[in-house]
């Protein structure tokens, strides 16, 4: 991306933001991250250790680190202004908890998201990109699941995501001079991962010979895909919208889909372990599987994703040791 870019990285400081910070600021671009380090899903410690790591590899020029809350208007109107792009990665995510309080989801992920389009306007940026959910999906008629599929979430977190598309498709229809994306990311994992996912839980248990619940029969599928695979695809994304108006969704995952014992199988291959499985009953709103078509990221954006699961498993392995 040049000449270098200044980017306002909502979220900047949660696990793929500060992978795709980090990859920026090594590129050369100035990065603005706003982050409310909450404690909502996993400790705010973990937040605050990836914002010393990008603090320690960058410029100080080149780092601007705001703790604060999409939802401030006050605190926008300061923040967003001398940006030239905005990648809003931050949201409360999880499909588990937010069927316990979908209103504080919908507060966050669609109010959050609306307060920051219209900073963005207030500011004259006109280049934003979204971070949403394979979950907008819910099951889908056919698999793998293009763009142009049914859309039918099955949680109020998929929902907010949902609604955070359509925000955008709005604002497209009302600004013409807007350059806007929804990425919909699926199951991303690696290095820094958020410690309730499956990818890291399980993986953690192995290494301390711990059981694992597998949910169900062990037969749910996931399309899991590398952070650093995410990273290039928002990055493509960003180059992208110097080519065009108005408001695209992209898929961004591997392509493959994958179930939980298989999963199991190929953490136990990597580590030389043998796992002890817990049956553990499928929680609620959560989809049979995952699988992604990535033909129009492929074709629009030239992005295909490079890591294997296999090679993504041993980095995680790798990190935890």
């Amino acid at each position: 991306m040049a000449p270098p870019k200044r980017l306002l990285v909502t979220g900047g400081a949660g696990f793929i933001g500060s992978h795709f910070v980090e990859s920026r600021l090594a590129a050369g671009d100035r990065v603005t991250v706003l982050d409310a380090f909450d404690g909502f899903l996993y400790s705010s410690a973990l937040k605050r250790e990836n914002a010393a790591l990008l603090q320690r590899h960058s410029k100080a020029e080149a780092l601007t680190i705001v703790e604060g809350d999409i939802r401030d208007d006050a605190l926008l109107a300061t923040v967003v202004a001398g940006h030239d792009t905005i990648v809003h990665l931050a949201g409360i995510a999880g499909v588990r908890p937010s069927l316990r309080d979908p209103a504080f989801y919908c507060d966050v992920n669609v109010t959050g998201t609306a307060k920051l389009l219209v900073a963005a306007r207030t500011a004259g940026i006109d280049r934003f990109v979204f971070a949403s959910s394979s979950s907008v999906y819910g099951n889908p008629p056919r698999l793998p699941a293009d763009e142009d599929v049914a859309l039918v979430p099955q949680s109020p977190y998929a929902a907010t995501k949902r609604s955070g598309e359509l925000l955008l498709e709005a604002w497209a229809n009302t600004h013409p001079a807007a350059r806007l994306a929804s990425l919909r990311f699926f199951t991303v994992y690696g290095p820094r991962q958020r410690p309730d996912m499956a990818i890291r839980t399980f993986a953690s248990k192995l290494l301390q010979d711990a059981p694992i619940d597998l949910f169900g029969d062990g037969s749910m599928r996931r399309d899991y895909t590398f952070v650093s695979d995410i990273v290039r695809g928002i990055e493509a994304t960003v180059r992208n919208l110097d080519d065009r108006c108005g408001h695209r969704a992209f898929n961004l995952g591997r392509g493959e889909t994958v179930d939980l014992r298989t999963l199991v199988a190929a953490l136990e291959a990597v580590t030389g372990r043998t796992a002890r499985v817990n049956a553990a009953p499928k929680p609620a709103g959560d989809v049979d599987a995952t699988y992604a078509s990535i033909s129009r990221a492929r074709d629009e954006l030239g992005w295909v994703p490079e890591v294997s699961l296999a090679d993504g498993l041993r980095a995680v392995i790798a990190s935890l040791r």
